[in-house]
């Protein structure tokens, strides 16, 4: 070292190794929230005794609990559509379903699992199927439900660009919710 040049300064001293950790603490506490805050809210229907979830419901936990076995049973049980399974095949990378739905509802209990069959069988990618619970009162978490009007379950809201271009309510207009996906696809997307 030349004589009258200060020794440089360690990109890390003491105060800024603290700083850094105290910072990658900060970091995970706020990730572990993050990922507690979006488990669903679970409790018991007054009505029947099934159990509820509200808010996000991760499909892993469908699929898994045995108190929602009807879904499983209902995705292994339901071939899609051809028409619809080709038109969401054929767009799966650009298009979102928000979908609403009551653990406790019956008519949630034979949609959900044949339009989640489509859509997996399409190869929609996981991020682009949102499930979000509601309770009796068709409320949800954050007041998705009321900012999407949503009235009845199941409704699934199909999303293009951001913007809603159709939704499904319960069975339906025609009575075949896993058909007249394929057709709210399709004319969304041939504009």
């Amino acid at each position: 070292m030349q004589p009258g040049r200060k020794r440089p300064r360690p990109i890390f001293d003491k105060t800024g190794r603290l700083i850094m950790k105290t910072f990658l603490l900060a970091f995970s506490l706020l990730a572990a929230t993050a990922a507690f805050a979006q488990a669903p809210e679970v409790s018991r229907d007054a009505e029947n005794g099934s159990k509820v979830l509200k808010g996000f419901i991760p499909k892993e936990m469908l699929a898994t609990d045995t108190a929602f076995a009807w879904y499983g049973s209902g995705i292994k049980s339901f071939a899609p559509n051809p028409e619809a399974l080709a038109t969401l095949t054929k767009y799966k990378n650009d298009v979102y379903i928000l979908a609403f739905g009551g653990t406790w509802c019956e008519d949630t209990h034979q949609i959900l699992p044949k339009m989640m069959a489509t859509f997996q069988a399409a190869g929609l990618p996981e991020d682009h199927v949102t499930l979000l619970g509601v309770d009796r009162q068709k409320k949800t978490i954050q007041h998705l439900s009321e900012i999407f009007g949503v009235t009845s379950v199941p409704t699934f809201i199909v999303l293009k660009n951001g913007k809603e271009v159709g939704r499904i309510v319960e069975f339906g207009k025609t009575g075949l919710p896993e058909r007249e996906i394929g057709t709210i696809v399709n004319e969304a997307f041939k504009k």
